[in-house]
């Protein structure tokens, strides 16, 4: 299994991929794309920022995983 500091780095790699992506300046309209997309990266950051330190890597991973997924796999269909 993977180290957290490994799995961090992985996570912190799809985070710039996705922020790259939504940086571009094409104009992104799909809601039904965007919305779970943002919703994915929301609870991410809910669950990093709890005022307990407690965080589920598991779970952060899973939601940031997700979000990249469902921006990339729009761009996959179109291509």
């Amino acid at each position: 299994m993977q180290s957290e500091k490994m799995r961090l780095r992985t996570i912190q790699h799809l985070a710039y991929e996705i922020m790259d992506e939504m940086n571009k300046g094409k104009e992104l309209t799909q809601l039904e794309i965007l919305i779970p997309i943002i919703d994915n990266l929301s609870r991410a950051i809910g669950d990093l920022t709890d005022s307990y330190g407690k965080y589920s890597l598991d779970y952060v991973e899973e939601k940031v995983k997700n979000a990249h997924a469902l921006l990339f796999q729009k761009e996959k269909v179109d291509v």
